[in-house]
């Protein structure tokens, strides 16, 4: 064979290789930054081999002309109120159409915040912790009417009942601390929160475990009559991640992890912690509202930033101890929703009781409103905000920030509008597909 023929030979190969590279590469193009309206096959809908429909999330995957204008008022609305970043997640009809991070997950990094981005999401750990007890109803292993101390109680243990001050206490049932009616108050400060001043009060060595928090808050006399009110509860949602130990015979973490968050399809749930070097895989740093340095919560008189060490964040358990993505927190609601997109891990049953709309109080179980229809949750941290509004419309929109705001747990309102705007004026635009 002569050499020019050899030659012309080898040209023809490369420049089949060539465009053969870039038709392939075109082709994922166009699947990533399709047009609204058109459907996407997504075959990573469950955990399979190791891999999960969220370890392929990205931005890239909700990157849109069209929505420019979103992406523009998103981040008016971050530059507004000093966010340093936040993610959001939208699902309509179970499928997960949008998810995005706007802003920085750490500044000092230079890493931007991503659709997978995981975040402490405050007290919105109250829902997932409400699902996990009606998970056990559901299972016969527990009931809403179920005693939580006592002999006849769930927490039977006898350093709990010879602690109790108020014979009330042995009215508590789980149904009431689902609903914050167990009768706890706050007279002496939040116990989950107020570390600092009960060392002091007690003269610890340090930092009560949670075993040793029950014991002295269930010595002080209850605010009400278990039942007959209603008050805010961080104690009383830890001490429903307890009940879930002790029927479940597992730690609260991996109970949920193995029969809640994995049967539905949310993977990135994780325990938080309390101290930067304690970040999960995916989490964000954390900025404070303000520069202020506080005493550590441990009582070592160390000062430290707020959002670092400020508050025992792992002891807050199904109160406030979850960390999360926006989209695995929407892929939660997506499977307590009752709508068939998404298999329910509880039935409708289950799902009734976690909405039911009690005119009375505004009372609810693990949601902190659902009136007409609107299903919403909020979770205030000095380090983070959450917010999930589940629509009649069967929409979902989900927002986690990685910064606190110095409106504190008002800065939820601003949240509301905020999808309200975006609802209204980009709803019709957001693709018809399924990320999942």
């Amino acid at each position: 064979m002569r050499r020019s023929d050899i030659r012309k030979g080898t040209i023809y190969i490369i420049t089949f290789s060539v465009v053969v590279f870039i038709v392939i590469h075109l082709i994922y193009l166009f699947r990533d930054f399709e047009q609204p309206g058109q459907p996407v096959k997504n075959d990573v809908a469950e955990r399979k081999g190791g891999v999960a429909w969220s370890d392929t999330l990205s931005n890239r995957s909700s990157e849109y002309a069209s929505l420019q204008s979103m992406d523009s008022e998103i981040r008016r609305f971050i530059q507004k109120w000093e966010i340093k970043g936040l993610s959001l997640a939208v699902v309509r009809n179970d499928s997960l159409v949008y998810a995005k991070g706007y802003g920085m997950a750490d500044i000092e990094t230079g890493e931007a915040m991503d659709a997978s981005s995981v975040m402490r999401i405050a007290s919105a750990s109250k829902l997932v912790t409400a699902v996990g007890i009606m998970k056990l109803v559901e299972d016969g292993r527990l009931s809403l009417d179920s005693k939580v101390f006592g002999d006849d109680g769930i927490l039977n243990d006898t350093s709990f009942t010879s602690s109790v001050g108020d014979r009330r206490i042995f009215d508590i049932t789980v149904d009431h601390l689902l609903q914050h009616k167990g009768g706890f108050g706050r007279g002496a400060g939040d116990p989950m929160f107020n570390t600092k001043e009960i060392i002091a009060a007690k003269g610890l060595k340090g930092a009560p475990d949670n075993n040793e928090l029950t014991r002295i808050v269930l010595g002080r006399r209850l605010a009400f009559q278990p039942g007959n009110g209603r008050r805010y509860s961080n104690f009383g949602y830890m001490l429903l991640s307890k009940v879930i130990e002790k029927v479940s015979g597992k730690s609260y973490w991996d109970y949920m992890k193995e029969e809640v968050l994995e049967p539905s399809g949310a993977y990135q749930f994780r325990p938080g912690g309390t101290y930067y070097a304690d970040r999960t895989s995916r989490e964000v740093k954390y900025y404070a509202p303000d520069d202020e340095l506080v005493e550590e919560y441990n009582g070592s008189g160390r000062m430290v930033s707020r959002v670092y060490g400020g508050s025992n964040i792992t002891a807050l358990m199904g109160a406030g101890g979850w960390v999360t993505s926006a989209s695995d927190l929407a892929r939660l609601v997506a499977a307590i929703d009752g709508l068939p997109g998404v298999k329910d891990i509880l039935s409708r049953k289950g799902v009734e009781l976690l909405t039911e709309d009690n005119q009375d109080d505004k009372s609810c179980r693990g949601w902190v409103d659902v009136e007409r229809g609107l299903w919403r949750r909020t979770g205030t941290l000095s380090s983070t905000h959450s917010l999930i509004e589940k629509f009649p419309q069967n929409d979902c929109w989900v927002i986690i920030t990685n910064s606190g705001n110095w409106k504190g747990h008002h800065f939820g309102h601003q949240l509301e509008r905020l999808i309200d705007r975006l609802r209204e004026r980009y709803g019709a635009s957001l693709p018809h597909r399924n990320l999942w």
